[in-house]
Order: C-alpha cells, then structure tokens, then sequence
C-alpha cells in the first residue's frame, strides 16, 4: 500500500495519533517508521507491552504495515487480556476491579533511556518529550464489546496506585507470567504486504527479535482512543 492509502485505511478506524518517539515517513508525520537494520542488534518492541497505555486516553488501535520482512523470522505475538482476565480466579479478580495502577513513558522513552549502551538508541526520538504518567483501572470494560479486560502490561506499568514499586512488584509479576500464557496468545507471520490492525485496550503484542542480519521495515499508525472505565 503506498502511504496515503495507508493512512486513508487508518482514518476509517479513527483519528490519527502523530507519535512523538518515532522518526516519521518523510512528509507523512501520520507514519510512524519501525526499523531494525541488519547490523543493529536490539529490535523496538520486544516486551510484552500495551502501545500508549502512559496517556491518559490511550491509543484505540494500532496499524502495521508489513514492507521488508527477513526470509524467516520476526514474527509478532499478540495475547488476549479478556482471556487472561477470564481465568483469574473470582477473589482476585474482586480484588484487582477495586484498584487502578501507574503507567508511564519516562523509563521507555525517556532520558534514562537515552543514556544506555545499545544500537536501540537513535531510534527512539525526543527523550525530552517522554513525560506521560497517567492512572488507569486495572479491569477495564470495552467500550464496544462490554467485557471486562486485564488492563496493565510489562512495559508502561510501574505499580499500583496506592502501593510502593516494591509492594507491586509481586502481583505486578504474577499478572505478567500469567497473561502471557501459550493459550491466550497467537503469532502473526508477516509477509510483505501484509496489515495487522489490533485493538489496543485488550491486547498485548511483542515483536520477536530472531532474524539477526536481517532487515525488517514496518509502517505504524495509531489510532486515538478514549479514557478508559
């Protein structure tokens, strides 16, 4: 798809997000560039993460378009946190419909960031820019479909409101290991060409790093959402 049918499809999911730690498509600010060079190690993306849960209305959707993909590998992984919500049992998932946890962009995009030894830095722009904290619901309902959702995820979530880092981090940690469980998820194998849309609020994705030497090239473009309940 050439870029303004790229963004002509985007536009009919919603209101285009203009990222702020991304370089863009040269005179398509819509566009995000996601790319990893043969010679460059570390990949963008290879935690189990939720894109823009650190604002406080988080992004509804996500776009990525495949244009050079390596001849195997880079396969993306997507999991379903209804599902992972689900199979909680009924104490905890009382327990987790009464708190609200912190999301934040600082340790991802920000400053800290910009200062570690690795070929990731670069790529990620404007570290000045990574001030995003924001308080979500850790069960949330979609606002479509009406079911509940496991609404926190390794990357942005630091804690839970209320709690130390240290006192969230075990809970924090069981929530991951669990929605990150074989049977919640699926893997999307790319080809050139190809277009994954998925829906923010109740997935999690990570980009599988294991095409070393190799060149991988997406487009990405995100769609505006709303605050969650």
């Amino acid at each position: 798809m050439s870029p303004e049918k790229e963004i002509s499809f985007a536009k009919k999911w919603g209101k285009i997000n203009i990222n702020r730690f991304f370089s863009n498509l040269d005179g398509y600010p819509e566009i995000a560039i996601v790319l990893k060079e043969p010679e460059q190690k570390k990949n963008i993306g290879a935690i189990w993460h939720t894109d823009h849960s650190y604002d406080l209305n988080p992004a509804m959707g996500s776009i990525l378009f495949a244009h050079e993909v390596p001849k195997r590998g880079g396969d993306t992984l997507f999991a379903c946190m209804h599902s992972a919500y689900q199979s909680l049992s009924d104490n905890l998932k009382n327990k987790l419909s009464k708190m609200h946890a912190r999301h934040s962009s600082r340790h991802v995009f920000g400053k800290i960031r910009s200062q570690k030894n690795d070929d990731t830095v670069g790529r990620i722009k404007n570290p000045d820019s990574a001030t995003q904290d924001s308080i979500h619901p850790v069960i949330t309902t979609h606002p479509e479909t009406g079911k509940k959702i496991l609404y926190v995820n390794p990357t942005f979530t630091t804690g839970f409101q209320g709690w130390s880092d240290e006192e969230s981090e075990p809970l924090l940690n069981f929530l991951f290991k669990h929605a990150s469980r074989p049977e919640f998820s699926c893997r999307f194998k790319w080809e050139v060409g190809s277009v994954a849309l998925w829906d923010n609020r109740s997935t999690w994705h990570l980009a599988i790093n294991d095409y070393h030497g190799e060149k991988r090239l997406m487009h990405r473009i995100t769609i505006e959402g709303k605050e969650l309940v």
